[in-house]
């Protein structure tokens, strides 16, 4: 059974490499947030992707979050994933997160979250 077309798949699993080693990099330069940033913004693009449509899926996204308004409780478990990871990224976008370090430890959870999920969703080969 086939859950991902192989254009996506190919996407999704470069994104989530991609990701793992610029939080890699960015663990040696602990200063570098843009790095720290970049790389849960690709774990985030991953997931999309391994999902379906990326633009589609951020779509959904941006609505849901724009529509609960700070609220935490988005009732689907996938879109309160998903939604907590947007709004985990805006935070540390907006400099939000007390520190480097703090920033370092947020990426590191969506990258591992993004990983588990491309994981589950392109292993149907």
């Amino acid at each position: 059974m086939v859950i991902i077309d192989g254009y996506r798949k190919s996407w999704a699993l470069r994104y989530i490499r991609e990701a793992k080693d610029e939080l890699k990099m960015s663990q040696k330069d602990s200063e570098s947030t843009d790095l720290i940033v970049d790389a849960a913004r690709k774990a985030q693009a991953a997931i999309y992707y391994s999902l379906g449509e990326p633009s589609s899926i951020e779509g959904i996204v941006n609505e849901t979050t724009n529509a609960t308004n700070g609220a935490s409780f988005v009732e689907d478990p996938i879109l309160r994933c998903l939604v907590e990871i947007e709004r985990t990224l805006k935070r540390m976008e907006n400099q939000q997160v007390s520190s480097s370090a703090e920033a370092l430890v947020e990426a590191d959870e969506i990258v591992q979250i993004a990983s588990q999920i491309v994981d589950l969703l392109t292993s149907g080969d």
